[in-house]
């Protein structure tokens, strides 16, 4: 009798083991694979050498554009005068553009054109990201182009959000400008500067213009999902 109840109670065991070793089982939570992250690509559009994938385009077209537009150590030089821009070669849509920029000399007027159109004319339509000393970061709704925040349909600009972000004339600015479908946010050396939404278009050509005075871009280009 001894054996068998010894024998019942180690079955007993085994069955309470089995039992809590299958809940236990049960209880741990799936593992789920983790989301594959979105391909991205950059595409860079200026090439630190010269600018033959740039379409140059000035009021005057009787000047010669290498005496506006010029590469140096590696930085795009634009003298201001005459008016005019240079813009890429391809049209983009949906994508993060980075813009370095500074004021060698001295502080003046100048902007990136976002969403350009064609045809190239002085100023073709597009959606100005404003660099004009204490204004950068102001929208300008340029050759007919509008948005939500353009309440006023007299005036063509759309001020920036924030105190000026600016840095001192000599030191490197950085703008990232954020592209997705019919809105564009601006940042200006980090801080939050506008945000157009219902934008009138969601592609187009990137532009540097000269307006005004010397000014100094590099480390121009854009991050977008990989096609």
């Amino acid at each position: 009798m001894k054996i068998k109840s010894y024998q019942v109670f180690f079955l007993l065991v085994l069955l309470m083991t089995g039992v809590s070793i299958s809940s236990s089982a049960q209880s741990k939570p799936k593992k789920v694979k983790n989301q594959k992250k979105a391909k991205t690509e950059t595409v860079q559009l200026f090439n630190g050498k010269d600018l033959s994938n740039w379409v140059i385009q000035l009021k005057d077209p009787s000047v010669d554009p290498t005496k506006v537009f010029s590469v140096q150590n590696g930085v795009i030089h634009i003298t201001g005068n005459p008016y005019g821009y240079m813009r890429t070669n391809e049209s983009f849509s949906d994508y993060i553009l980075n813009v370095e920029w500074r004021w060698p000399v001295e502080a003046t007027n100048s902007g990136v054109f976002i969403h350009a159109q064609l045809p190239d004319t002085i100023w073709p339509k597009c959606i100005e990201c404003q660099l004009a000393s204490g204004n950068a970061g102001d929208f300008i709704c340029a050759g007919g182009s509008d948005m939500n925040e353009r309440s006023d349909k007299s005036k063509k600009s759309v001020k920036k959000m924030a105190a000026s972000s600016e840095k001192p004339t000599g030191e490197w600015n950085t703008m990232e400008v954020t592209c997705t479908a019919n809105t564009i946010t601006v940042y200006v050396n980090g801080v939050l500067q506008n945000k157009a939404t219902g934008v009138s278009a969601s592609s187009g050509y990137i532009c540097l213009q000269s307006e005004g005075k010397d000014i100094e871009f590099r480390n121009v280009y854009l991050t977008r999902r990989k096609k």
